[in-house]
């Protein structure tokens, strides 16, 4: 559950949505994509080689365990909804880890609890006495969310019948240490003590705690694990398990899985690992975690009792440094020395600078520890107050009425509110008395509002905006758009906050067309509302005001480097590249102008370097570098021996908002886990379970392919498909990037693709059909990859909503989800900056698992 340390409070719906077992603010969303036909399991995102449940929210994979020639997949569930809540047990069973068939309901949430996350085991010896040596139960071991106080603690229930049936355990809950911050158990037998050992998380202690057990319902500490490496978000989700080191069964070594939301590498929910050796009590890492940054010239440490020449405005940054706080007592840590910057004086609410006097630029990097709000810098900004351009005003919103406007629905009433209505936090920014405010009567009110037609008379079109982030793309928005033709040509959301600020759009391409503004509530969760006011026609673009909490690097006045937090007390350190401003006059400023939850900022320790510090999450080891790999944990029992692993392909960033229904979510493909030496260093590698070539059908081989810069159809377009299983080994030429390009059509395209100068695999999504129904979702991710003897080898799975790259032996993969069109299917080879080599590839078409 992600929560903002103690004594940074916010109001409930201000807190990011939750991680593995919990969602903080649920959207209600209306159906998109439909079934061809009406038929199931072909709706236009549908997964057809992923499992996915034929309705309703799924998250974390739950109970991975084989028993009696099943693999069993249990998971979060909602049986009542497409987003997330009620949580309980769906389950899913497969003979070969591909295809799926979805059974009933598992484990239900109740009136006292909702069943988050955990694990199963067979129980061979009855040491629970639920079943018989002969008949063994399986057990669930689950983290029950009581929902009278939101305490979490560890319960049991029981199947006698392969998992179809379930009994809660009577004694419930067997481990209760008081948290509200203590879940999701991973249990396995510990044969050389010949117990079970509970493996599960202390989340916001950033910890991994370690229990045993001989019956399953009476359990002892053994140990702790943690704080190390990233902790920039909650610790969900452990696992802990045995791999051989590069196959040899005589070397063995123990990895412990850590989930975390937010604070993985590519932002938001990520899975990060730990190689080391379990001795049955404690895990001790390879690597201790500790770092020493560069040495350097310390140019500010905040140690004095004030700021010196450093400068301040506003009220966020009081009058000084303020004491670092005792370990432990609070949600920071990561402080450098006895003192740092902390914006949190009085609270969110609080806004102000605080700059240095200017300096000359003399050396090569400026490292300093950051946290707090994520809240970056935005271009173009304005610290403080936001000029209004001169132009035509459309509307003012100071009547009593709408006017010639138009409202469907009741969220709007009869007219503009006058500021804040009943119940609501305050509202700020707008200009005037008046504004559109759809938050009469709450968040579960919905309508439009619908302007008369206008003509498109100037370069801009502003306006003032705010409430809740839900994007119209998304099931159930709250937004403004602009329609020309019946067409959305332009849309804007709020931030999930009370505070509204200018948005322009340029109209460059739709000058004296005609248009008319709809605006737009369909949403009845958290935040779910919209604010507008000053809609207006300029040759002018408003200039948004600044919502940042950031650390900015100014050169000539202008802000040319900057870095935020990310939702977290946890400073950690960051770097500005100076080479390219040598002998120039910079200033360092440090800038809170947010009133929303997280809505301050850190920093401590400025220091002068020959090298630049590198942050926790560029030191920590992940499973995955993708955007949409998360709460992954492995079965336990294979007959084989062999470690599979399977995660949860969403994020938290946008999970409930993904563009699919009546389902939401999938899971990953399963994959094989091994330790392997790559470049002198123990990795975590993983590769598509064999099944999957189970699946495939028709297939295309090229051989000996040179391509220039630009891109040319493979195989002349007989490759192209919307499912597909990719091989294929690259000789590096003297391009700076080549790949591929899939799912690609009109205006859309996932590119797969090696960048030769970072020696890294990467995957952009930024132009993969829907992309626009979150901030978040857009962007490029990127793992580090060497190439051997001069080749880069690939293996992609594409499926109808996602892409899943192993790069080399499984040392890089990148899990992302995408929402193209239908038709978007080619599939196109491509070099940028020189000549890149396809020595091979070999793409097979793969079936639907239902098939």
């Amino acid at each position: 559950m992600s929560r903002s340390p103690a004594r940074r409070r916010v109001p409930l719906r201000l807190v990011a949505a939750a991680a593995a077992t919990c969602a903080l603010t649920v959207t209600s969303v209306a159906p998109q994509a439909t079934a061809v036909g009406g038929r199931p399991y072909t709706e236009t995102y549908r997964p057809q080689f992923h499992f996915s449940p034929a309705k309703n929210w799924m998250n974390d994979p739950n109970g991975l365990v084989w028993f009696r020639g099943e693999y069993h997949l249990f998971y979060q569930y909602n049986p009542s909804g497409n987003t997330w809540g009620n949580m309980s047990w769906g389950h899913a069973v497969s003979k070969d880890l591909v295809h799926w068939r979805e059974l009933p309901l598992a484990i239900p949430h109740d009136d006292d609890e909702m069943v988050f996350s955990g694990s199963a085991v067979v129980d061979h010896d009855n040491t629970t006495g639920f079943g018989t040596r002969e008949n063994p139960a399986m057990v669930a071991v689950y983290t029950s969310h009581y929902k009278d106080g939101g305490k979490q603690a560890q319960s049991l229930a029981y199947s006698t019948d392969r998992g179809r049936t379930w009994t809660k355990y009577a004694g419930n809950p067997v481990l209760d240490i008081g948290s509200k911050e203590f879940r999701d158990p991973k249990v396995q037998w510990y044969a050389p003590t010949g117990s079970w050992l509970m493996t599960v998380s202390l989340s916001t202690e950033h910890k991994v705690r370690f229990y045993s057990s001989k019956d399953l319902k009476n359990w002892t500490h053994l140990s702790d694990f943690g704080p190390q490496n990233a902790v920039g978000g909650v610790w969900e989700c452990p696992d802990l398990f045995p791999l051989p080191v590069d196959g040899d069964p005589q070397r063995v070594k123990w990895v412990l899985v850590v989930n975390i939301n937010p604070g993985g590498i590519a932002g938001g929910s990520a899975a990060q690992y730990f190689v080391g050796d379990f001795d049955g009590k404690r895990f001790t890492p390879d690597d201790d975690g500790s770092y020493t940054p560069p040495p350097g010239v310390t140019v500010q440490d905040f140690e004095g009792a004030d700021y010196g020449t450093w400068r301040t405005t506003g009220t966020a940054f009081g009058d000084g440094p303020v004491p670092a706080p005792e370990p432990g007592t609070s949600g920071t840590s990561g402080v450098e020395g006895g003192g740092l910057v902390d914006s949190f004086h009085g609270g969110d609410a609080e806004t102000g600078t605080l700059t240095s006097p200017p300096f000359t630029v003399a050396g090569p990097y400026l490292n300093f520890k950051v946290a707090g709000g994520r809240h970056p810098h935005v271009p173009g900004s304005v610290t403080g107050d936001s000029p209004t351009p001169e132009g035509e005003v459309l509307a003012a919103f100071e009547q009593d009425t709408y006017g010639s406007w138009t409202t469907t629905g009741t969220a709007f009433g009869d007219g503009p509110a006058p500021g804040t209505l009943p119940g609501q936090n305050p509202v700020t920014g707008q200009d005037g008395d008046g504004l559109v405010n759809s938050f009469l009567g709450g968040d579960a009110t919905t309508g439009t509002l619908t302007s008369p037609e206008f003509t498109l008379s100037a370069k801009h079109l502003n306006l003032l905006i705010g409430g809740g982030n839900h994007p119209s793309g998304s099931e159930a928005p709250t937004a403004v758009r602009l329609v020309v033709d019946g067409k959305t040509v332009r849309s804007a959301t709020g931030t999930d906050s009370e505070e509204l600020n200018w948005v322009s759009w340029d109209l460059g391409d739709l000058a004296g067309r005609t248009a008319h503004i709809e605006v737009v509530d369909q949403n009845t969760g958290g935040w779910g509302h919209i604010l507008l006011d000053q809609v207006m026609l300029s040759d002018t673009p408003a200039r948004p005001r600044s919502t940042e909490t950031a650390v900015n690097l100014l050169v000539d006045g202008e802000v040319v480097q900057s870095e935020t937090g990310t939702d977290s007390g946890s400073l950690d350190w960051a770097s500005f590249d100076l080479r390219a401003y040598q002998g120039r006059q910079a200033t360092i400023q440090i800038v809170d102008m947010n009133r929303a939850g997280w809505g301050h900022v850190m920093a401590d320790h400025f220091v002068v370097a020959d090298q630049p510090a590198v942050p926790s999450v560029r030191r920590a080891s992940w499973v995955d570098h993708g955007k949409d790999y998360y709460a992954a944990v492995s079965w336990e029992n294979a007959p084989d021996g062999r470690r599979r692993m399977i995660g949860w392909m969403n994020n938290w960033q946008y999970g409930n908002s993904v563009p699919t229904s009546p389902w939401r979510s999938a899971q990953s493909i399963p994959r094989e886990m091994a330790l392997r030496t790559v470049n002198g260093r123990l990795r975590l590698t993983q590769q598509p379970v064999a099944g999957v070539e189970s699946l495939r059908g028709p297939s295309v081989s090229v051989r000996g392919i040179s391509v220039a810069d630009g891109s040319v159809p493979l195989a002349a377009g007989r490759a192209d498909g919307k499912a597909l299983d990719i091989r294929a080994t690259f000789t590096l030429g003297d391009a700076r990037r080549f790949g591929f390009k899939v799912r690609t059509g009109e205006g859309q395209e996932t590119v797969v693709g090696y960048d030769t100068r970072t020696r890294e695999l990467y995957v952009d999504r930024t132009r993969s059909g829907a992309v626009d129904f979150h901030s978040d979702f857009p962007g490029v991710q990127r793992a580090p990859l060497t190439a051997r003897d001069g080749k880069v080898e690939l293996r992609i799975l594409v499926d109808w909503s996602s892409v899943e790259v192993f790069g080399g032996e499984g040392e890089a993969v990148i899990t992302d989800q995408i929402f193209p069109s239908p038709d978007s299917d080619g599939v196109r080879l491509f070099a940028e900056g020189g000549t890149a080599r396809l020595d091979d590839a070999k793409v097979w078409q793969v079936r639907s698992y239902r098939d």
